[in-house]
């Protein structure tokens, strides 16, 4: 591949002049992008998404399927990463140099996607939905498994208990709704 590979990047701004319904239109593609195994391009629709609900004077939440599909984005994304991760965090190669170049860019990767999906989560999702139902216990569980995934490769930012703080909290709130 030549060293032009960047202008190929996926653009949501050449379909959003095409949307008729921007929130059935961002879902729609959302669901292209899954089927195309496209899980990078399926998250900015999905964040598209997510900036569309917070846009709106009167907040509107996403729906099972919306969640779904927020939830399968990133899974895939930040999977295959992980996997990555821990292929490279053997022992057979904790000596080789290289080895600990290539895994310092796959965490800074896994940093990357973890604290989009973690802005969406705690600056639009978890914030707008203040009523104690099965979409915050959704979102605050999906909080901590972000903050679990940090705390794979990170030991000093205490991510591992701010996914236990919110993973208790949807154990809670699961348990009292």
């Amino acid at each position: 591949m030549s060293g032009d590979s960047k202008n190929l990047s996926f653009s949501l701004a050449q379909f959003k002049s095409h949307f008729k319904d921007e929130r059935k239109n961002l879902v729609f593609m959302a669901r292209t992008a899954e089927t195309a195994e496209r899980y990078d391009d399926m998250c900015k629709f999905m964040r598209a998404l997510v900036e569309w609900t917070d846009s709106k004077t009167e907040k509107v939440d996403l729906t099972v399927e919306e969640r779904n599909l927020l939830s399968v984005a990133y899974k895939n994304v930040i999977g295959a990463r992980r996997a990555s991760w821990r292929t490279l965090n053997v022992d057979e190669h904790k000596d080789d140099e290289l080895i600990k170049v290539y895994k310092k860019q796959v965490e800074a990767e896994l940093d990357v996607i973890c604290k989009d999906v973690l802005s969406l989560l705690l600056d639009i999702l978890v914030k707008n939905n203040t009523e104690e139902n099965e979409s915050r216990v959704f979102y605050l569980k999906m909080t901590g498994d972000y903050y679990r995934y940090l705390a794979e490769f990170v030991t000093d930012q205490q991510y591992d208990t701010k996914a236990a703080d919110f993973y208790s909290k949807a154990l809670v709130l699961a348990q009292k709704n």
